[in-house]
């Protein structure tokens, strides 16, 4: 992009101030003191109270989910949820190098190893082609189960990630998942309010896993959700989470190794005021992607939207530069004059720890790697 000023121009004009323009912040525009302020006065602020039952409430209806279960973070939710399809110590799990650092460290806090495939160009998320061929390379099907043939360790679960709000191509990946007996967990942490062929993204998987941190569409402070339209995942999804402790008036007893991860309902008071407010968020990132397509289009930069199939969210809105030399100058440039601007991840496998794990070529990756900048994204 040769004129940067432009665009600073165009920011601040959508944002109405010459002053820092962060990448995401929230807004705190409904009953979010009047929650808040209830759940002092009622004293249940921690783990119990009757927020966190609403707000899981609030999930299903919104999502379609059958089940949701609210816990401290997204990162949680990925970990229990991978561990309720079956994830355990030794396994791979198939995932994007493209993704947040969590997506990886969930397959790692349960003592399996991540498998870096490459993802598609114009979802950014995992590609069910790179899957499919990973899978008849090295896959094995022994007992009702598949293994890498290499390796000898059973794969257990693939774990997409839709990309800053942009659905992954899911009847195809879990067509070959299935196929192969691979149980698929959505990493949905930012895509609250995206939509694949009509269903809410982390109901299509067998598990869908949800962040409500302070940079996204909605936040309570900390917090994530757990979805699944199995009941039986949902309600061991909330025993463990709550120590896996079981039901007594009084006696205290815990039958296997649970986790303390419940959402305290001092974050689910907040979480239930912003859920209130999300349809009005999601219309006003909607206008703001589609004001920002026609300035991007006018000055020849490819802008970030949507694919024919999908509705996504508009979480974090991003444009594809021509290269890693014009990707680093417009950084440099915009969060010199105030615009938070942020490079796309540093693909996971460049990381010390996930050196050693296995990846494929990571064409389509490294490209997005080297062009894509989120913008600021705000509510208005």
């Amino acid at each position: 992009m040769e004129n940067i000023n432009q665009f600073v121009s165009f920011v601040q004009e959508q944002y109405r101030t010459d002053k820092f323009i962060p990448l995401h912040e929230p807004r705190f525009r409904g009953n979010e003191k009047e929650y808040l302020i209830n759940t002092i006065d009622s004293t249940f602020v921690s783990s119990v109270g009757a927020y966190v039952d609403q707000f899981e409430g609030e999930m299903e209806q919104f999502t379609g989910a059958t089940k949701a279960v609210a816990v401290v973070n997204g990162t949680a939710s990925l970990q229990v949820a991978l561990r309720l399809v079956g994830v355990s110590k030794g396994d791979e799990v198939i995932t994007q190098a493209l993704s947040f650092i969590a997506t990886a460290n969930a397959i790692s806090y349960n003592n399996a190893v991540p498998v870096f495939l490459d993802v598609d160009l114009d979802t950014m998320g995992l590609s069910p082609e790179a899957v499919r061929n990973f899978l008849e390379n090295y896959g094995e099907l022994r007992e009702n189960a598949c293994y890498n043939k290499i390796t000898g360790n059973k794969i257990s679960a693939c774990v997409p990630m839709h990309t800053f709000g942009f659905p992954v191509h899911l009847d195809e990946l879990i067509g070959v998942c299935s196929a192969w007996k691979i149980p698929v967990v959505e990493d949905a942490a930012e895509s609250l309010g995206s939509y694949y062929k009509g269903k809410h993204t982390g109901t299509i998987g067998q598990v869908g896993c949800f962040s409500f941190n302070g940079n996204k569409t909605i936040t309570c402070g900390g917090g994530g959700a757990l979805v699944t339209n199995d009941l039986a995942i949902g309600t061991k999804a909330k025993y463990l989470t709550t120590t896996a402790k079981r039901p007594h008036p009084y006696e205290f007893f815990h039958d296997e190794i649970g986790y303390n991860y419940r959402m305290p309902n001092l974050n689910a008071a907040l979480a239930c005021a912003q859920m209130e407010m999300l349809e009005s968020f999601l219309a006003d990132k909607r206008k703001l992607a589609g004001e920002y397509a026609d300035f991007f289009r006018s000055v020849g930069v490819n802008f970030r939207t949507e694919t024919t199939e999908t509705k996504a969210n508009y979480w974090l809105m991003c444009v594809e530069l021509e290269d890693k030399s014009q990707r680093d100058r417009f950084l440099s440039e915009t969060n010199e004059k105030g615009i938070m601007t942020r490079p796309i991840w540093a693909l996971t496998y460049r990381l010390p720890m996930y050196q050693h794990c296995y990846r494929d070529e990571q064409v389509n990756a490294e490209f997005l790697e080297q062009r894509i900048v989120n913008i600021p994204s705000s509510v208005r």
